[in-house]
């Protein structure tokens, strides 16, 4: 129910009172004396005030006149594009044209270019910009420059007011920037934002430019409102409210294939006062990462694998865990150096390993086999022996290993249990270039040769004790010294 006060200022507003015009108008623009806000009937008042002041000073340029300073100051304040369809809005429209079209610089003048500005070319007031365009073909405008233009024209003459306003130092000019910068095409736009998050830490624009969809933005405000930035604030302190948004943004970047948004996800959903804590989710988000390419969910991912070796079904345990933990490796995370050291043995240095001085032997011996006429067998066991000098092999190995099955891309993996099933698989790593390359050569060897060509156990270990004795008396430096002399 409306107050006394304002039944008294409408009374006197009905009877011409040109002020409890302008304070009926006020109200509703303010909601003053719990008044329901409606532009559409403050404009009623502010024209039925214009009109009386108009008929009361007869003066061609009213807008020198103070009386008509003061109301078109408050005419000004109207959002115009919320009173179009209505009664009062042809009055609006040539009323706020006019204090664009004026010399004016006054502060009225710019807000009546604003709502100019809004109702033309604002993209949320799409629909009512189609409208215009049959509005304007019925009515005549005041001004003679407005009614020459059309709907296209009217918008170009808008981006030129908000040009000048964004150039302006106003309370308006942050709206004018953020509306030419939704203006602007969506590359042109996020640059833009992303720019001025850069140069001027504007959270405004980074939130901006998040909501349009860029990535990076996206990734940066999840990890600050998490506190997950390198900022000194100690992220544990972070409240459940700040965590939620922080997982919001950080969900929409890591759809976006973000690596880093999906780690951020995995620790947030590790933490004790956020009310999704998820132990099983924060893993998927640390494996997710993991896959493409993040160096510490890498090492994440291979410790767990490592942890619950026992109970994964593997055919050779701790390959898996290995390999994630070898590639965080190789992208520099010292940590994994030492867990990787407990998995893979390492034997870089072949002149160390007892089968060196038979394996030149045998590099030799393929160097010149078209010479000696060699078997295909003698020649694969050959291979055998480079093999098992660079990886450091016991007997065994180097003659019952699937040597086609042996690498893989941080390891080569020993498994002789289908010979001899006490003795348990190796995992070794593979680190340098004359490992991969003498591998390179054995696969290429066997893949052409005959399944069954080598025989079973006794006949390699027959043909191993003639090849190597062959090897050592015709190849060795001792025996070379002895032709020479």
């Amino acid at each position: 129910m409306a107050s006394r006060e304002f039944l008294k200022i409408l009374s006197s507003a009905r009877l011409g009172d040109v002020s409890a015009q302008q304070k009926l108008a006020d109200a509703y623009l303010t909601g003053a004396f719990k008044t329901p806000i409606q532009p559409a009937n403050a404009l009623i008042w502010l024209e039925k005030t214009y009109f009386s002041l108009a008929n009361q000073l007869f003066e061609v340029d009213l807008l020198s006149n103070s009386k008509f300073t003061d109301l078109f100051k408050q005419i000004a304040t109207v959002p115009l594009a919320e009173t179009f369809n209505t009664p009062a809005f042809g009055f609006g429209w040539d009323a706020f044209w006019k204090l664009a079209l004026s010399n004016d610089e006054s502060d009225a003048a710019l807000s009546a270019k604003w709502q100019i500005v809004n109702l033309l070319i604002n993209p949320q007031n799409q629909e009512l910009q189609s409208q215009l365009v049959e509005w304007l073909k019925k009515h005549t405008s005041s001004s003679e420059k407005i009614s020459k233009l059309d709907l296209v024209g009217l918008q170009k003459l808008a981006k030129q007011y908000l040009i000048e306003i964004s150039e302006s130092n106003s309370a308006l000019t942050l709206k004018a920037k953020e509306l030419l910068i939704k203006l602007q095409p969506k590359n042109e736009a996020l640059s833009s934002l992303w720019k001025v998050w850069i140069e001027e830490q504007n959270e405004d624009a980074l939130i901006q430019a998040a909501e349009l969809g860029l990535t990076i933005a996206k990734l940066t405000l999840g990890l600050r409102l998490a506190q997950l930035d390198g900022r000194e604030d100690d992220p544990q302190t972070k409240s459940n409210a700040s965590l939620k948004k922080a997982a919001h943004w950080l969900e929409l970047a890591a759809k976006d294939g973000d690596r880093d948004a999906w780690y951020s996800l995995g620790e947030i959903y590790r933490r004790p006062q956020f009310s999704g804590y998820n132990a099983t989710e924060s893993d998927r988000c640390f494996d997710r990462a993991a896959d493409l390419g993040h160096p510490q969910a890498q090492l994440r991912k291979g410790a767990n694998l490592w942890r619950k070796r026992e109970k994964l079904e593997e055919k050779v345990r701790g390959l898996q865990a290995s390999y994630w933990i070898w590639q965080a490796h190789q992208q520099g995370v010292i940590e994994a150096k030492e867990l990787l050291s407990k998995i893979l043995v390492s034997c870089p240095d072949p002149k160390m390993n007892e089968w060196f001085d038979l394996a030149r032997c045998a590099e030799k011996a393929l160097n010149h086999h078209a010479e000696h006429k060699l078997d295909e067998d003698w020649l694969l066991l050959c291979h055998r022996i480079i093999i098992a000098n660079q990886f450091n092999f016991s007997k065994a190995e180097l003659l019952l290993c699937e040597v086609g099955q042996l690498q893989h891309e941080h390891c080569v993996v020993i498994d002789i249990r289908w010979e001899l099933p006490k003795i348990l698989p190796r995992l070794i790593q593979i680190e340098t270039i004359q490992q991969r390359r003498a591998l390179l050569a054995a696969g290429k060897a066997f893949a052409s040769s005959e399944i069954d060509i080598e025989g079973n156990l006794r006949q390699r270990r027959y043909r191993f004790d003639r090849v190597t004795s062959w090897l050592m008396s015709t190849f060795s430096e001792n025996q070379a010294d002895a032709e020479v002399d």
